[in-house]
């Protein structure tokens, strides 16, 4: 098999206040013509970096030592100029979160035409000829009346088909994924590597497809290289991985699946929390007197109660209504039907009652970058709501910092450190605690682990059965990852337009679901019906 990329003793070095980090070391693989090979491991492992490496992506401050030869040529030391020529015209790049990779202030059309005029001066009707195929090539349909959309305007998946059309813009020989389906849902996510594969196949493209998810690498790879702490440690054929790993990373990698069924709920724990008909409608207010003209039906009549000690999951595709049901039953956004929480409905509540409320009901978010301050340490950020709430009589707070720091698996010598001080695990840890100090009775977690490495996701979800065991709590469950549900959930909610399509046990669900859009919701994660 001829090479259309080979990687041969790469090691990167970055200078960081007066240290040298070494990200890459004496990383070696080839890429042969018509190949898929996967760059898999955990966050800090060096895939991207190594990916980023092959045209000199890197910032100034990297050491790059070996070779990187694409068709022969060697890239390491080249030219700017060659690297030019190379850069989105024979090796093409996709990334992760297409919302940050594309601009939000231009077109599609100027987007996907900057790269024609710069590789291939295409201009005027012949460019946008060449956009219109593009899109369509990608599957986006009615493409010719998506060109004046903004990035905005367009699904996730709509978005990762844009970035891939402009990956192929100029005809590659070698494409690089790195993360390219982490951010959607598993419907999407088939869709996008049913795509690729198809791509891959008619244009005759190699593939270096770089990912934490290994249900992904079996389902496209035919070589995989584990990467850890920026060595390969171990590569191989897909299938002889998969059924003999020989490393003892790749066999901890392997075994890193929520696995398990969470524990049965007492016959007698009490109701926490219930809904009859919620609804959550949008008005759309056109006109100078701004009359409603119709409506957005984001949760349309949602029937649903979760009791002490119990897990309710809700799944379903981004703009299904699964967050905004959330924030209804927390009342951070107005809805219509009865909220019952610890037997009172929530419908009267108001001001200073409403907040006496709040401390029974917490939540967590998907992004724990994001979602905590970094300007304020861990210790902060955890007693921020002992201070709106009110500590405990007779406790100190920095004591039930610590305290809570230890349950939820966090040194409380590392209550002074700041968020960016923390890996991503850690800091969802501390979103946990933050929620859990307030020994609250209802916790809405709302992807808690889609932006976390197959390891650490295991771990949260083993922190979260401890924790809802120990306090017999009340989980509200918003995810994407079926397999996480899964082993998560008693019970599971199945949403679709704002409408609840299919409810019950979750063994039900999962083994036996009646409803069509479950199924495919089942077959595109677990590629079958049953799990």
């Amino acid at each position: 098999m001829n090479a259309v990329l080979e990687v041969s003793g790469l090691s990167v070095r970055f200078r960081q206040d007066g240290r040298v980090i070494e990200a890459v070391k004496g990383v070696s693989f080839t890429v042969g013509k018509g190949e898929t090979v996967a760059l898999v491991g955990e966050s800090g492992s060096g895939k991207s970096v190594t990916a980023l490496s092959t045209v000199s992506l890197l910032p100034d401050s990297a050491g790059v030592e070996g070779s990187i030869r694409y068709l022969g040529r060697e890239m390491v030391g080249a030219s700017e100029a060659e690297l030019r020529r190379v850069r989105g015209n024979d090796i093409s790049f996709i990334f992760q979160e297409p919302m940050t990779s594309l601009n939000p202030l231009h077109t599609i059309e100027r987007q996907l035409g900057e790269s024609l005029a710069l590789h291939q001066g295409l201009t005027g009707d012949a460019a946008r000829a060449r956009i219109v195929e593009l899109l369509e090539k990608v599957g986006i349909a009615e493409a010719e009346s998506r060109l004046g959309a903004y990035p905005h305007q367009l699904s996730g998946g709509q978005r990762q088909r844009v970035m891939i059309a402009m990956a192929l813009a100029n005809g590659p020989e070698l494409l690089i994924a790195d993360e390219p389906t982490t951010a959607l849902d598993v419907t999407i996510q088939a869709q996008i590597l049913d795509l690729l594969a198809e791509l891959k196949a008619r244009e005759g493209l190699s593939l270096l497809f770089i990912t934490h998810d290994l249900g992904i690498v079996r389902r496209i790879a035919d070589r995989v290289c584990v990467m850890q702490g920026g060595e390969i440690v171990e590569q191989g054929p897909a299938a002889e991985i998969f059924a003999n790993p020989q490393h003892a990373y790749t066999r901890k990698l392997l075994a890193a699946e929520p696995t398990g069924l969470p524990e049965p709920v007492p016959a007698d724990a009490p109701e926490v929390v219930r809904t009859e008909g919620l609804r959550v409608w949008f008005p759309i207010q056109r006109g100078l007197m701004r009359r409603t003209v119709g409506h957005v039906k984001a949760v349309n009549d949602a029937t649903l109660s979760v009791r002490a000690g119990e897990t309710l999951g809700i799944v379903g595709e981004s703009g299904s209504g699964k967050t905004t049901l959330a924030l209804a039953i927390l009342r951070l956004i107005g809805s219509e039907g009865p909220v019952v929480f610890m037997g009172r409905d929530l419908r009267g509540a108001r001001g200073a009652d409403l907040r006496a409320l709040r401390r029974d009901m917490q939540v967590v978010f998907q992004d724990p970058f994001g979602s905590l301050s970094p300007r304020m340490t861990a210790e902060q950020i955890i007693a921020e709501g002992l201070g709106v709430h009110g500590l405990e009589p007779g406790r100190d707070r920095r004591a039930m910092v610590a305290e809570i720091m230890a349950e939820v698996g966090l040194n409380p010598d590392w209550m002074g450190r700041y968020p960016h001080e923390f890996s991503g695990g850690q800091r969802q840890r501390i979103a946990i605690a933050r929620a859990m100090i307030l020994r609250p009775r209802l916790v809405v977690l709302d992807e808690p682990t889609s932006a976390l490495d197959m390891t650490v996701q295991v771990q949260i979800v083993d922190l979260l059965r401890a924790l809802q065991r120990k306090w017999g709590l009340a989980y509200i469950f918003i995810s994407h990852d079926l397999r996480v549900v899964k082993a998560l959930s008693h019970r599971v909610i199945v949403m679709k337009a704002g409408d609840v399509v299919e409810a019950g046990a979750s063994e039900a669900v999962f083994e036996r679901p009646q409803n069509d859009y479950t199924r495919t919701l089942m077959a595109a994660a677990f590629g079958g019906v049953s799990a």
